[in-house]
């Protein structure tokens, strides 16, 4: 299966004069976000119209996009916690808009009966993807790693992407299809890697103001001399 991480620098390397060319220009990586955001969703619109190929280049470009924003945040020192938030939610709604407009393609009178099939698959996929990235967030926000699994976002604009691209519906459309049942399965997979691979980092650590037995930890505050009672500030951290 795909292993992007490992091309990582190669591309860098060759988009370098680009991203330079963008960081000596001032361009902030939040308006690259955008722009590729607004070409991602584009391809929403050209798989309900049947331009699949269309479709396909568009989420390769939007993907590029994806590439250059946090590089361009990165060597321009204009990366912020916003930007990270802003970056990785519109990431997300751009996802679920290409899964929409999957379901439009094939949600179609003209298509055979079979293809009804499709449309469970694609939610499943959609499902997947989604908590490949919520898993993820999830366990950094509480101090833990979830960057394991097949079907990181990479892999996932690559194979949609390049199999919309290239193949089009040629052959009824069986490159698409069978991406789509891939990513149906491996999505939900690489959600369960990721829980078993947080499991293993945080069970039985204790959240922050927990003591090991789950009981809250408590502050006494000394209070002057008469005083009637002593005052007890209790905190505790939720999941």
């Amino acid at each position: 299966m795909l292993n992007l991480e490992r091309l990582r620098e190669p591309v860098y390397r060759i988009i370098r004069p680009l991203t330079d060319w963008l960081v000596s220009g001032r361009v902030h990586p939040n308006a690259l976000t955008t722009m590729g955001f607004f070409v991602t969703i584009s391809s929403a619109f050209f798989f309900h119209a049947h331009h699949v190929r269309t479709a396909g280049f568009l989420i390769l470009l939007g993907g590029v996009f994806d590439i250059l924003d946090g590089r361009v945040a990165r060597l321009s020192g204009l990366g912020s916690r916003f930007g990270a938030f802003y970056d990785s939610t519109l990431d997300r709604i751009s996802e679920i808009a290409v899964y929409f407009g999957l379901l439009s393609l094939y949600n179609d009178y003209r298509l055979d009966t079979g293809d009804v099939g499709m449309i469970y698959l694609i939610m499943l996929a959609m499902a997947g993807s989604l908590m490949i990235s919520y898993t993820r967030a999830r366990a950094e926000a509480l101090g833990l790693d979830a960057e394991v699994g097949l079907m990181a976002r990479a892999e996932r604009v690559v194979l949609i992407g390049g199999s919309a691209l290239f193949f089009g519906l040629n052959w009824n459309g069986f490159v698409l299809k069978a991406v789509i049942f891939i990513l149906a399965v491996l999505t939900n997979i690489t959600a369960i890697q990721r829980i078993v691979h947080v499991y293993r980092q945080g069970a039985g650590v204790p959240l922050p103001g927990v003591t090991p037995r789950g009981r809250p930890t408590e502050e006494r505050t000394t209070v002057p001399a008469g005083a009637e009672a002593s005052t007890e500030t209790n905190t505790s951290a939720r999941a």
